[in-house]
């Protein structure tokens, strides 16, 4: 029987297609950030490695969502059509809550 399958060592067939891992990071936390990454950490039951991974990426996730709401904003403030209708939505607030 003739198979049509390649042989492979164990290590190519086992690690084929993963990507390699980027290199460590190192890094100086300082008094307050150790606390910090220690606190976060504890209360989350994970380690200090997985505190910083995610806190980096959820700190990247912000500054990605206030980025996007920045870009709404000017946008926004862009668009005749767009501030007039705040002006109008405004002024009925005003009217809606009456003398002060």
């Amino acid at each position: 029987m003739t198979s049509s399958l390649v042989p492979r060592s164990a290590n190519r067939a086992t690690l084929s297609g993963i990507a390699p891992a980027p290199p460590p990071l190192s890094l100086r936390l300082g008094r307050e950030g150790t606390r910090a990454l220690e606190e976060l950490a504890r209360r989350r039951g994970i380690s200090k490695a997985e505190a910083a991974r995610q806190a980096i990426l959820e700190a990247a996730l912000r500054e990605r969502g206030r980025r996007g709401l920045a870009a709404e904003v000017r946008r926004l403030m862009a668009d005749p059509n767009y501030l007039e209708e705040a002006r109008e939505v405004s002024a009925l607030m005003e009217d809606l809550r009456g003398p002060r």
